[in-house]
């Protein structure tokens, strides 16, 4: 595995329906209704290459999500024939694209390295692993937690923080929004692939439009 499958995802023509977050490549489509939404998935489960694949299709009212994998370092290249495979598919049934809603939260938990316990929480939550640093929901419906180690050296502040993952291009009206509803700048360093926010207590919460936001290499 390595980051050059999900670069050639993000320089792929014809994938604008997509977004690259942590947890891989994702699309959100609405349509009228639960129903249509069911009958959406259906469709999409036909595609040759999706079953047994590890997709996550997960439907609401008026909404269908599909995410190809569980983790950004396993897209792979097929991947860039089933997104569009299913934007086809998504298009045949009217149903709209909706890049914005697309998003996924990440609890980082944060330890030395020798207190890293990822094992306490894959228990707890009943979770189950997708990497060596990580605790995944099963049913795809919980955050990913993952394990974040600290500098020995430092002190341990802010064990815990929120990772929210969108898209590259509502990134900073994501931010924007935060700011409004009373929140604060930490740190934008790193915009605008990624900005560190507080609440008036001080609870962070990381907004980033990476991997989505990723500049792919030279082709």
């Amino acid at each position: 595995m390595s980051d050059q499958e999900w670069h050639r995802f993000l320089a792929a023509a014809d994938v604008p329906d997509w977004v690259v977050l942590h947890g891989g490549a994702t699309a959100v489509f609405r349509v009228a209704s639960l129903g249509e939404a069911a009958r959406l998935a259906a469709a999409i489960a036909q595609i040759p290459g999706l079953e047994g694949s590890g997709a996550l299709l997960t439907t609401t009212d008026g909404r269908l999500s599909v995410r190809l994998t569980r983790g950004v370092f396993r897209i792979e290249e097929q991947h860039i024939d089933l997104a569009r495979a299913i934007s086809a598919v998504a298009r045949s049934h009217g149903a709209v694209a909706d890049r914005a809603a697309a998003q996924e939260v990440q609890l980082a938990i944060a330890a030395r390295p020798d207190e890293v316990d990822v094992g306490f929480w894959r228990a707890v939550l009943g979770y189950a692993p997708l990497a060596e640093d990580n605790a995944a929901d099963p049913l795809g419906h919980g955050s990913t937690v993952w394990m974040q180690e600290l500098n020995p050296a430092k002190t341990l502040r802010h064990a815990m923080h929120i990772d929210v993952s969108v898209a590259h291009d509502q990134a900073e009206a994501r931010v924007a929004a935060a700011l409004a509803a009373g929140g604060r700048i930490v740190d934008d360093s790193e915009a605008p692939a990624s900005w560190i926010l507080a609440d008036r207590a001080g609870n962070r919460v990381c907004v980033a439009a990476w991997p989505d936001g990723a500049v792919p290499p030279p082709r």
